[in-house]
């Protein structure tokens, strides 16, 4: 039985992320609708069957190419679908068949869509954070790990205080650090995770931010005038708490404990 829902988790990942690709490619083009019409190529605007519409499995059938025109398709697409099939097989073995396993699927699943479109567009989706930090602070009367104190903290801590280091950025600079997107994002985050997610999420996604920005920086040769997604490094550093939050507060615990 617990291989059958294994496999239902994977599949049922990759299936979404198969969705979530259309979303990735639809939401940030203006007029555009993630329902209709279904899947087709993005060059040749053929309709996509249902047999080359197989999450993984078909592109790597395809060769990666369009059957209808041959063009290449893009690594992003069965890149999205094996990371939520993971992120969902992962979920499964941390909270079995719960109500968690479903409330941080849609979590995932929406920091996903965000990490993808900030990466290439560099804005997060009001439509995405906004109903995420509803439904964040909705599961938490249901969740059995989270409070709707510490839910409804997280909102306005994770929003007050990306608010004010944006803020303090531009104050000492006279540039935008990071925009409202991260702002709400880290709400978002708060919602679903709680405040006490908050410290390591900031300062694990300014770390990884810091480094690869310093990379950037090199690399592009405009210095100070550099700018990368934040929105990506919050999200992976909110995945990375989900699911290893415990070993983080057992390796902050025994940081405290030598006394610094």
């Amino acid at each position: 039985m617990d291989t059958v829902l294994t496999t239902a988790a994977l599949v049922l990942g990759a299936v979404v992320g198969s969705f979530l690709n259309v979303v990735i490619l639809r939401l940030p083009a203006e007029g555009e609708s993630i329902v209709f019409p279904a899947s087709r190529c993005p060059f040749c605007r053929t309709p996509i069957r249902w047999y080359d519409n197989i999450p993984i499995l078909s592109y790597l059938l395809l060769r990666g190419r369009c059957r209808a025109c041959g063009q290449s398709i893009s690594l992003q697409y069965p890149l999205v679908e094996l990371c939520m099939a993971l992120l969902s097989l992962a979920l499964y073995t941390k909270f079995a068949l719960s109500f968690e396993f479903f409330f941080y699927f849609l979590f995932l699943a929406g920091l996903l869509v965000i990490i993808f479109i900030d990466l290439r567009h560099q804005i997060i989706p009001d439509v995405i954070s906004l109903p995420g930090i509803a439904v964040g602070f909705a599961g938490s009367f249901f969740a059995s790990q989270l409070t709707w104190q510490q839910s409804g903290i997280g909102i306005l801590a994770g929003g007050g205080l990306l608010y004010g280091v944006a803020m303090g950025y531009l104050l000492l600079t006279g540039r935008e650090g990071m925009g409202g997107g991260d702002v709400k994002l880290l709400a978002m985050i708060g919602a679903f995770l709680g405040w006490q997610s908050l410290l390591f999420v900031v300062f694990a996604s300014s770390l990884a931010g810091s480094i690869i920005g310093i990379f950037a920086m090199v690399k592009q040769g405009k210095g100070g005038r550099t700018r990368i997604p934040y929105g990506p490094f919050l999200a992976l550093a909110a995945m990375v708490f989900l699911f290893f939050q415990q070993d983080i507060f057992r390796l902050w615990q025994s940081y405290l404990a030598l006394g610094f």
